[in-house]
């Protein structure tokens, strides 16, 4: 992350804290993200989108229907994340918005890079390289593919709405397209 991406993200972080929830922690935040993601990853490897609902937004879970059911088995099993896989994660996009009813809103895009052992083709469509982990020794190989997936978290913030997140927008670049 840049520089400057760092400190717009720590101002938008502030703005959160100041105006919407002062109660409103980055980490606590980032562990319930990742927590959300690997449930839903799973959730979607294994076609129970019918457990979604109070997850993801209705709209995001009708193209996921549509989506999940053209996969191949390898890169529907590539969509899962377990917890203790993640190896990085990273906020991507933060905004901060008024609809034209006046209700607050707060989206958090957040970047995930994950390991898993799906049985992938060394390229997949789009030219774009996986990447590959060996563990363990010739005898007991082990690969592994880094994987990314981004997914939005948003909150409304208005006066009486509920205080949960709700999942937005799911993209695992190469796999859900």
């Amino acid at each position: 992350t840049s520089p400057l991406a760092w400190l717009r993200t720590r101002f938008y972080y502030l703005l959160i804290r100041l105006y919407f929830d002062q109660e409103f922690s980055v980490e606590e935040f980032t562990r319930g993200a990742k927590q959300a993601f690997s449930v839903v990853s799973k959730l979607l490897s294994q076609r129970k989108l019918d457990l979604l609902d109070e997850l993801v937004s209705a709209e995001v879970l009708q193209v996921l229907k549509e989506k999940i059911s053209l996969l191949p088995d390898s890169h529907r099993d590539a969509l899962a994340a377990d917890i203790d896989a993640i190896m990085y994660t990273t906020e991507g996009d933060i905004r901060i918005y008024y609809d034209d009813d006046g209700r607050k809103f707060v989206s958090i895009l957040m970047c995930f890079w994950y390991l898993n052992g799906a049985s992938l083709p060394d390229e997949v469509p789009g030219q774009a390289k996986v990447f590959q982990i060996v563990f363990g020794d010739e005898n007991t190989k082990e690969k592994k593919r880094l994987l990314t997936a981004n997914y939005e978290f948003q909150r409304e913030f208005t006066e009486g709405a509920k205080p949960d997140w709700t999942i937005t927008r799911i993209e695992h670049p190469r796999l859900l397209e």
